[in-house]
């Protein structure tokens, strides 16, 4: 079977990782001139680094991102108001990684062109439209370069080219944007002392818009000099602002946003002067869809379902996306049947999430937290965060339990050799 992925971004060379897996050989397209190692920081939850784990990326990711072992909301003078156990402090049989976006993705790049071979990823190639036939599906693509057309022709296409999902756009021409929630994200990297204990992620203020995070992504390279820390600041606008997604902002404006907050544990002058460079782009999400599959097409992360940021579970949603997909691929020859089993397996659940997410998700403890003046009912912030894990499929029970999405080897090298 030939499987076209659309996109090289983290789930689309995730796919790829775990298309190969399953006995394909698929080509990915990205529209880039090149995959660089760019953006900020990312959180893989357990259930995504089990997945990466079984694909034999355990040691990659190891080597590339930092384990944080505790989740601490706090208010906005920085006092406690719950905290909980993350990874394997918190039972599970994987860590969770907080790492910087573009070294996750060089990690998987260089794993897909090395079980794959190096022609297997092309870039500068700009999806344009489909064609479906009883026999397979033809991709146009325009190379960048050249300005000439390029074709491709498979039994599968899947859209992985994220949240402006050209494939997505083809299968749904009419689809309308949700109208959004005037919340921006400033984001940035600096240099700057670990936080805490230098292994927690904090999440500090309350509703959407008035909201602070903060987590290391790289440990100092010598003691007593500064980590990499990465760090969100949400802030709400009337109007977009000038200058549209990823408008950049200089020093003088992120040192004004952040002097409003009163945070005991980090400098936030120094941390807006030591940034290299902050961002600011809309917290959007998109509607979820009523199908992913429609005949031999698919979507798959943030092209199916993306999502507010609320639980870290965008990024991890797509690493699953990529395995089931693969799995359901390889137990079935039938391709249009195989997408519709994915299509079943995994949408409801995350359409369910996308849906949380708006409805602040595992963040609710602090929004109630700060309308009860920082004082919750005993046990209420638990319940909402298993509540929230449960419907994600990412309890300790779930994740470690769950029986894996690995192709039986015999049955994939017979797919590799066919």
């Amino acid at each position: 079977m030939r499987v076209t992925v659309v996109g090289g971004g983290i789930a689309g060379l995730t796919c790829a990782l775990s298309l190969h897996a399953a006995g394909f050989a698929p080509r990915v397209y990205e529209a880039a001139r090149s995959i660089e190692a760019i953006g900020v920081g990312i959180n893989l939850l357990p259930h995504a680094v089990r997945e990466l784990s079984e694909l034999g990326l355990g040691g990659g990711l190891a080597s590339v991102a930092l384990a944080p072992h505790l989740l601490s909301y706090r208010d906005r003078a920085g006092g406690t108001v719950w905290e909980e156990p993350l990874g394997r402090a918190a039972g599970y049989r994987w860590p969770q990684y907080s790492v910087h976006r573009g070294r996750l993705q060089m990690l998987l790049l260089a794993a897909v062109r090395e079980r794959l071979g190096p022609a297997c990823v092309r870039t500068g190639l700009l999806f344009q439209r489909f064609e479906q036939s009883a026999d397979g599906v033809r991709s146009h693509f325009l190379d960048r370069s050249s300005g000439l057309p390029v074709l491709d022709d498979a039994d599968v296409l899947v859209g992985a080219d994220g949240i402006d999902s050209v494939v997505r756009s083809r299968l749904y021409p009419d689809e309308c944007l949700p109208p959004g929630n005037s919340v921006h994200m400033w984001r940035g990297v600096a240099r700057h002392p670990h936080v805490l204990d230098g292994r927690s992620i904090v999440v500090a203020g309350g509703t959407p818009g008035a909201k602070f995070v903060a987590y290391p992504i790289e440990d100092p390279a010598t003691a007593g000099t500064d980590a990499l820390l990465n760090w969100v600041l949400e802030v709400r606008h009337g109007a977009p602002p000038p200058g549209g997604p990823g408008r950049r902002i200089g020093v003088d404006e992120a040192r004004a946003g952040l002097a409003s907050w009163n945070l005991p544990w980090i400098d936030l002058g120094a941390l807006a002067e030591d940034s290299s460079a902050v961002y600011e782009y809309p917290m959007t999400d998109r509607n979820p869809l009523p199908r992913w599959s429609v005949g031999r097409v698919t979507l798959l992360g943030d092209a199916a379902h993306p999502m507010f940021p609320m639980g870290m579970n965008g990024g991890s949603q797509s690493v699953v996306d990529s395995r089931v997909l693969a799995w359901c691929l390889a137990r079935d020859d039938d391709a249009e049947a195989a997408l519709r089993r994915y299509d079943r397996m995994r949408r409801p659940t995350v359409n369910a999430i996308v849906l949380a997410n708006r409805d602040l998700g595992p963040e609710k403890s602090i929004a109630l937290a700060e309308e009860h003046d920082g004082a919750l009912p005993v046990g209420e912030a638990e319940k909402i965060a298993t509540r929230y894990k449960r419907l994600a499929g990412a309890t300790v029970t779930q994740v470690n339990t769950r029986p894996s999405w690995t192709v039986p080897a015999v049955a994939a090298r017979e797919r590799h050799l066919g």
